[in-house]
């Protein structure tokens, strides 16, 4: 195997990853790491304009690989999530990595007494990212950005599915960065399972729960910490005061997003039972307006592959068989679905029951199971009972009624009527819980998640903590300790007072 002293690899060579072997590649970003030590904010921040100016360059290359690589999806939509959809994240990493950098006195008090504290964050070193197919770029180059701003270096994978996106990321990526800052593995370096077997220093995943697993089991083996960003069937609520037109047009709009493929989609939605039957009746006359035809429609994106395709069908089709009743949209002249365009109808679901594939699996893809309840409690009930989503849509006032069910559920997120604002928020993090994903990023929380919180103690104190933890202990010691059992049982007993006084 090629050693990294041996590969003379310097920024501006333009060397494509495909030269070298996803091994040879963690070797020559490791030893750039150790010999150029952390990088400095300049540095950081030139990296993520270089990643900017990739994208911006290239927009009109990737938004015909992307539309390529569904079969249809319209460039509007492309550069709105995988092009100018990274620049908000990646320009607030530019913005703040020197301040998020520098170490902080975290005790100024204590340090005037002789006893400073200082936290460092540090980069990890290399970072290995795996994306997803349904947005390869804004799921492969967002956590790029920040791992850059944290200082590493990263070898990305974005989605073999979409290959023709990948290629061309490949093959731009050498003018814009050195291989020993950012390396891109495409299908001829070996499999996502290939990936996910390398010593890198921290592993981030997106994509669906199964393939999360054994990403995770892979990166324990050698103890390497992963951060996952899985999927979920993402439940709404439809309060009982709100105008059921504006519920309709909005969780119709919500499901279609990319022909339904986004993990943060609505995948079900619970309505008052008095007014199931309206809300069906708006959500179908939302889509028959927006999509007055489907298979030469360029804005209805396609489903990606035939394998998602059949998926789709089979479910729909189990949940007919097993009694549900389903209302499609079809264009007049139109026979849907289609499998050649691999297209297939915006469809509602009513009567979905326990024991239908569609109860348990996450659709991703343009169907909605609309659900009534009479007490909110029945709603609750139904999405603890199918695990912690990545985000749950509330479709109503900032009341109480939207306390009760935060208070009483568990998601990664809550978004009340709009789709995913949090993805635009600065301040906020993106990231699942359970079965939906563990850990986050955007904004500063990414920062972290590729950092190392590091303490940094030093004492210029008269009495060594050393010397009073170590034998031989004496009659001082044992004074000390039994003063240190007084205070802290004193302030323990007054503060259980506190909390009986309060449940008075």
């Amino acid at each position: 195997m090629t050693k990294p002293a041996d590969v003379a690899v310097r920024a501006g060579d333009k060397v494509s990853s495909e030269a070298h072997t996803m091994e040879e590649l963690l070797e020559i970003q490791k030893a750039a790491f150790l010999r150029d030590g952390i990088p400095d904010a300049t540095t950081r921040i030139d990296r993520i304009n270089r990643l900017c100016q990739m994208l911006l360059d290239h927009e009109a290359e990737i938004t015909e690989a992307l539309n390529a690589d569904f079969g249809t999806r319209p460039r509007d939509l492309s550069v709105a999530t995988d092009i100018a959809g990274c620049m908000i994240d990646l320009a607030h990493q530019r913005h703040s990595a020197e301040k998020w950098m520098k170490e902080s006195n975290v005790a100024k008090i204590q340090g005037l007494l002789g006893y400073k504290q200082r936290l460092r964050r540090d980069p990890l070193g290399v970072v290995g990212i795996m994306g997803p197919w349904n947005f390869p770029l804004q799921l492969t180059i967002v956590p790029a950005g920040s791992a850059f701003a944290a200082g590493n270096r990263v070898i990305m994978r974005p989605s073999s599915v979409t290959a023709r996106t990948t290629d061309v990321i490949a093959r731009v990526a050498p003018d814009y960065f050195s291989i020993e800052e950012l390396a891109v593995i495409t299908s001829k370096h070996g499999g996502g399972a290939d990936f996910a077997k390398l010593k890198v220093d921290h592993m981030f995943f997106t994509g669906s729960p199964e393939v999360g697993s054994s990403v995770a089991q892979e990166a324990a083996k050698n103890l390497i910490p992963v951060t996952l960003e899985l999927g979920g069937k993402n439940p709404a609520i439809v309060d009982a005061t709100t105008d059921i037109t504006k519920a309709a047009n909005f969780l119709a709009d919500a499901r279609m997003i990319n022909g339904g493929q986004v993990c943060l989609c609505p995948d079900y939605v619970f309505v008052p039972e008095a007014k199931v039957g309206e809300f069906t009746e708006k959500v179908i006359a939302r889509w028959k307006k927006n999509f007055p035809t489907v298979l030469g429609n360029g804005d209805y994106t396609s489903t990606v592959n035939d394998k998602n395709y059949t998926r789709i069908v089979d479910l729909i089709d189990d949940a007919v068989s097993l009694g549900a009743t389903k209302t499609q949209v079809i264009p007049a002249g139109e026979t849907l679905p289609d499998a050649d365009a691999r297209k297939i109808p915006p469809t509602l679901l009513t009567g979905v029951k326990p024991g239908m594939k569609i109860e348990d699996d996450e659709v991703f893809g343009p169907v909605l199971t609309v659900y009534p309840y009479r007490e909110l409690s029945e709603a609750i009930d139904k999405i603890n009972s199918a695990g912690h989503p990545l985000t749950l849509y509330w479709v109503g006032d900032d009341n109480d009624n939207l306390k009760k069910v935060a208070d009483n559920t568990r998601s990664g997120s809550i978004s009340g009527n709009d789709f995913a604002l949090h993805l635009l928020s600065q301040g906020l993090p993106f990231g699942g819980v359970g079965r939906s994903g563990m850990g986050n990023y955007h904004g500063e929380f990414g920062f972290n998640t590729f950092s190392h919180a590091r303490a940094v103690t030093v004492s210029t104190m008269p009495i060594k903590f050393a010397e009073i933890v170590t034998a031989p202990f004496s009659k001082r010691d044992t004074r000390l300790t039994n003063m240190q059992m007084t205070a802290w049982r004193f302030l323990n007993g007054r503060a259980m007072k506190k909390v009986a006084k309060r449940r008075r």
